[in-house]
C-alpha cells in the first residue's frame, strides 16, 4: 500500500491566492502538499513534470485560498441558534442565554454543539477557530476527533458555572489542560476571562502573570457596549482600557473582542502595546452594541481580525459573509469607500487571524513550509461569473456554499462538499434532540411559543 503521508499531492487550481505576498494572484498553479505541509507552489504543468506519480486534485474552476480563521466564537452555542433574538445584549444574556445555559450546559451539550459548529465551519471554508466556552476539555477532544484546528479558551468568570464552582476551580482546571503533555497538535489554549466587568482585579492580575509564564493569549470580550464603559467608571473610576493597562494585560498576547466603544486616544494605546482587535460586525449590529472603528484601528497599525461570535447572536458561523459585512460597514461608518477594500477583508479572515494567534509562521497564507490549511471555492456559478477582480469576487459576490474542499494539516476534511470526518446525520439528530429539550422551557417575547415548539 502506498505511503500517503509521504506521497506528494498536487492541488491544481484555476487561481491560487496565497495572501502573502500581498495582492498576488497565480493562475493555473499547483500547491504541492507532502504530509502536513506545503512543499511547493509552482505553475501546474511544471508541477506535473517535477512530481511524476503524485496524486492530483483538479480544481479547474476554483480559487484556492488559505483556510479561513474565525477569531471569536462560542461553538457550542450553535445549539442556541435563534433561541432569543432582537434583544439588547444585557437582556439577551441575563433573561435568556444565561438561564438556558444554567439549565442545560454540560459535557454532552458542549460536545454536540461543538461538532455542529465544526461541521458548519468546515463547509464554509474555516480551518481554524478561536473559542471561549465551558468544558474546554470536551471541546479540545472534539476538535481532535474532527481534525480542524482551534485555540480553545480556558473560561474564567467569578460566577459559579457548570464548568467550575469558582475562580479557583476555573484556574485549577485550566492549568491542568495547559500542562498536559499529550495535547493534540491541532489544539492550543488561551486564557479566557469573560469580560472586565465579570472578573476582579485580583483575577486579572493573576491571568496577566499566567499569560506571561505560559506565553498564552488572553481572549477577552472588551468595550462591547456603552454600558460596559459606564460600569467601569462607576465601579473602578477608570475605563476598561486604563484598568487593563494598569493590570499589565495590554500587550501583544491580548485578543480584545468587539471594541465598539474604543476612543481615538485608546486606539493609540492599543497600537503602542500591540493589542490585537477581533471585529464581530454582524453580532454587534444585531445586538445594537455599536460599530468597531476598523478604519481608524488599521490606520494606527493595529492588527484587526474577524470573528463571527456565537451562533446565538449572529446566527451563523459564515466568515465570508462576515468579511463582506466588515468591508461594507467600514466604508459606511468612515464615509470612505476605500476604508476596507476586498483584499484587506480577505487578510482579516486569514493572515491577520494567524498573527493574532502568533501562528503567522504556520498558517494564514499559502507559502512553502507552512501547514497545508487550505480552502477551495468553486467560481463556476452564475453568482461569481464573469471574473474581473478576484478579490472582489470572493468578498462581494461569493457564497460560503461554494466551498467544495478543505484541508487542515494536509488532511482533506471536506471533499467535493462532503465532510470526511463528521457524520452529518448524527450531528443533525443531536441538534434536534437539544431543540426539543430547550424548546420546552423557552419563552421569547419576539416569537410565539407554539412556533418554537412545533
Amino acid at each position: 500500500m502506498a505511503d500517503f503521508a509521504a506521497q506528494p499531492v498536487l492541488i491544481q487550481a484555476r487561481y491560487v491566492v496565497p495572501v502573502l505576498p500581498e495582492r498576488k494572484i497565480l493562475e493555473h498553479h499547483a500547491v504541492v502538499i507532502q504530509g502536513e505541509r506545503i512543499v511547493d507552489l509552482l505553475p501546474g504543468e511544471l508541477a506535473r513534470t517535477r512530481y511524476p506519480g503524485a496524486r492530483e486534485v483538479n480544481l479547474a474552476h476554483h480559487v484556492l485560498i488559505p483556510g479561513l480563521i474565525n477569531m471569536h466564537t462560542h461553538s457550542p452555542m450553535t445549539l442556541l441558534r435563534g433561541y432569543a433574538d432582537d434583544l439588547p445584549l444585557q437582556q439577551w444574556l441575563a433573561e435568556f442565554i444565561w438561564p438556558a445555559e444554567q439549565r442545560h450546559v454540560g459535557p454532552q451539550f458542549v460536545a454536540d454543539g461543538t461538532r455542529l459548529a465544526i461541521a458548519e465551519m468546515l463547509r464554509a471554508g474555516t480551518t481554524c477557530f478561536n473559542d471561549n466556552y465551558f468544558f474546554p476539555d470536551v471541546m479540545a477532544q472534539t476538535v481532535s476527533e474532527t481534525g480542524i484546528r482551534a485555540c480553545i479558551g480556558l473560561p474564567v468568570i467569578e460566577l459559579a458555572t457548570a464548568w467550575a464552582a469558582n475562580v479557583e476551580e476555573c484556574l485549577e482546571k485550566g492549568l491542568d489542560l495547559l500542562n498536559r503533555e499529550n495535547r493534540s497538535p491541532l489544539v492550543m489554549f488561551s486564557l479566557a476571562p469573560h469580560a472586565p466587568y465579570s472578573v476582579t482585579d485580583a483575577t486579572l492580575r493573576r491571568l496577566s502573570d499566567l499569560s506571561a509564564e505560559y506565553e498564552a493569549p488572553v481572549h477577552l470580550h472588551m468595550l462591547e457596549t456603552r454600558w460596559e464603559v459606564r460600569h467601569s467608571l462607576g465601579q473602578h473610576g477608570i475605563t476598561p482600557v486604563q484598568r487593563l493597562l494598569n493590570l499589565q494585560l495590554l500587550n501583544s498576547r491580548l485578543l480584545a473582542v468587539h471594541m465598539t466603544q474604543i476612543s481615538d486616544a485608546e486606539i493609540e494605546v492599543a497600537s503602542e502595546h500591540g493589542v490585537h482587535v477581533v471585529h464581530c460586525p454582524q453580532s454587534n449590529l444585531k445586538l445594537a452594541s455599536g460599530i468597531c472603528p476598523v478604519a481608524k484601528l488599521q490606520a494606527a497599525k493595529v492588527n484587526v481580525a474577524i470573528g463571527t461570535d456565537g451562533a446565538a447572536s449572529n446566527n451563523n458561523l459564515d466568515l465570508l459573509s462576515e468579511a463582506q459585512t466588515a468591508a461594507l460597514l467600514a466604508k459606511g461608518a468612515s464615509d470612505n469607500p476605500q476604508a476596507v477594500d476586498a483584499f484587506t477583508a480577505l487578510k482579516m479572515i486569514t493572515i491577520n487571524g494567524a498573527r493574532a494567534l502568533n501562528l503567522e509562521g504556520q498558517i494564514g497564507s499559502i507559502e512553502i513550509g507552512k501547514l497545508a490549511d487550505l480552502a477551495a471555492l468553486d467560481l463556476q456559478t452564475p453568482e461569481t461569473q464573469p471574473v474581473y477582480n478576484l478579490f472582489s469576487q470572493l468578498i462581494y459576490a461569493a457564497s460560503s456554499r461554494q466551498f467544495s474542499d478543505v484541508w487542515v494539516s494536509g488532511k482533506r476534511l471536506l471533499q467535493d462538499g462532503r465532510l470526511t470526518t463528521i457524520d452529518i446525520e448524527s450531528v443533525l439528530e443531536a441538534a434536534e434532540y437539544w431543540r426539543s429539550r430547550l424548546s420546552a422551557d423557552i419563552s421569547s417575547p419576539n416569537q410565539p411559543q407554539e412556533g418554537l415548539a412545533g
